[in-house]
């Protein structure tokens, strides 16, 4: 088991609020992010896992946005992105197994109409929760295979 990256940062989406909430620690089962709207929806796509690098790279391309706007639940300081399907990740007491690539949605040529052909690749990876617990920010993250 090597340690590959550490959280940055935590977000949730509710209904109550249109912006994604910042959390300093997040809790998961096997439904997804408890209190998220998107709690037992798809387990298959119960929490989405973005790199830094894709700010970085929309930055580079003069696209300002902050954190969250690519709808990430987890910001890491790993990329994730060519990870195959199946890998699992240990962070904090919680085990999620990357589950598919993150899609691109209309709502990426809202912030900017470059951004959906820029993050092609590199927008984030769906994970579905492995083992329960919880993920705080700064926590380490393993790849376990």
């Amino acid at each position: 088991m090597s340690q590959v990256g550490k959280v940055l940062s935590l977000y949730i989406s509710t209904k109550e609020y249109t912006d994604p909430i910042e959390k300093r620690e997040i809790a998961v089962d096997s439904k997804g992010i408890i209190g998220d709207k998107h709690y037992d929806t798809d387990i298959q796509r119960s929490v989405l896992i973005t790199s830094i690098e894709s700010y970085v790279l929309a930055n580079a391309h003069q696209i300002k946005m902050a954190h969250s706007s690519l709808g990430d639940n987890l910001l890491i300081d790993y990329n994730p992105y060519t990870l195959p399907i199946g890998s699992k990740l240990k962070i904090g007491d919680t085990v999620l197994e990357i589950s598919q690539n993150c899609t691109l949605c209309n709502h990426l040529s809202n912030i900017d109409k470059k951004l959906p052909k820029l993050l092609k690749n590199d927008r984030g990876v769906f994970a579905k929760v492995v083992q329960a617990g919880s993920i705080k920010v700064d926590d380490s993250i393993y790849l376990l295979n």
